[in-house]
This record gives C-alpha cells, structure tokens and sequence, in this order.
C-alpha cells in the first residue's frame, strides 16, 4: 500500500520501482544541488542512505513556430533532462509542441542533448497543426493548408474539403518517403499532394507519372 509522510521529499530513480518516484526524506543535510541522508520511497517503502542530486530549474530559450509565424520565447527545464528530437512537451505557458532543432552551448546542431548544455531549442505548434496542401487542376497549382490533430489520419483518394472546390489525395509526402498508396498521421507529413475532384479526373493510380516540388 502507498504511503506518504509529510515533510520534504524529492524525486529519484528507485531500483525497485523501475522508475522516477517521490522519495521522502528520513533524515538529510542540504548541500549545493544535493542532499545527503536517508530516504524511503513512497511506492515500495525501500529505505536507503546516500546523496541524492537535485536538478536545478533551468531558463531555456525557445523559438516557436506555427505554420510560417516564429516567434522568441521561453521555457523552464530540470538540468538533468534529456531532451531529443521528436520529443513533444508543454511550454511554460501550455502551448503543446514539438522540438524540430536543438543548439548546444558550442554552437553545434544536435539530436539530443542533456538541458544543461542547452542553448537553444527550435519547436514547432504541436496541437493542431498546419498541413500543407498541394492541389492541382492541370493547369495551376494551388497552395493550401488543412488544419489537423498530430494523430489524423491523410489517405490517398480521400477527399479534402476546402471553401471554393473538393480535392482528392492523390500522393502524400511523408518525412521518409512518397505515398502513392496507403495512409500516414499529420505529425509525419510534410506535404499531401490533390487534384481537384471532377469526373474527368480518376483517382490516380500507383504508376500515374506526378511531379512532387522540393521542400
């Protein structure tokens, strides 16, 4: 049964636990970034002594983007985080997002580093995202945006619905590759490619030629 004793506590990896868990402090002296003494886990009730490290809250640079909009803000980490490309978190002031670049310290771009070497972190809007869209009428190609959950699901032949015509998928983009068939999330798209729907215009088919733009 789970206990809790009143008092200080800290949160520390528990061997037994498997874990980061709240530790309460038995008995223990105060250091710089530490503490020495004695703790019990509040989950198993495993009591040991020793020092345990104290992350310090770090102020982080963080340059937010959304669609073509960035702007400069900050967020607020624990030294000992590690912090990876890909990773998806909650900014200081509850913006979901993910991280797309991270600078350290020696001016390097890096995939993953530990929050204390960090210089800066480049996120994306991570709610609803922005998709670009790609539609095509034979003759012009028009650029757009979809709005969608990072867990939407894009198929090629569905249907997108935009204000002035209907447009069916016919490739889509992913970080990896091009799909001429199948489906892929919003958080992996880089961009879905349409035609606008028409009965002269089939669903097209995996060897259709199509002329997919750098990104």
């Amino acid at each position: 049964m789970k206990t809790t004793d009143p008092g200080p506590s800290v949160f520390f990896e528990c061997p037994i636990c498997d874990d980061v868990t709240e530790h309460a402090i038995l008995k223990g002296n105060l250091g710089k970034g530490n503490v020495t003494g004695t703790f019990r886990c509040v989950e198993c009730n495993r009591v040991f002594s020793g020092t345990i490290k104290i992350p310090q809250e770090l102020t982080t640079k963080v340059v937010f983007s959304d669609g073509d909009v960035s702007e400069e803000t900050i967020t607020t980490l624990e030294s000992d985080e590690i912090i990876e490309v890909g990773d998806e978190f909650i900014l200081d002031d509850g913006r979901k997002v993910q991280v797309t670049h991270i600078d350290v310290e020696n001016g390097e771009n890096v995939k993953h580093a530990q929050a204390d070497g960090i210089k800066k972190l480049w996120v994306k809007q991570f709610g609803v995202l922005s998709v670009k869209v790609s539609v095509n009428d034979n003759r012009v190609t028009y650029p757009l945006r979809t709005e969608a959950e990072p867990d939407d699901e894009f198929a090629v032949g569905m249907t997108l619905q935009f204000d002035d015509f209907d447009a069916y998928i016919h490739a889509i983009k992913t970080k990896d590759r091009i799909l001429k068939k199948g489906s892929a999330e919003a958080r992996d798209i880089v961009r879905i490619y349409g035609r606008i729907r028409g009965k002269t215009y089939p669903v097209m088919d995996e060897d259709d030629p199509v002329d997919y733009e750098e990104e």
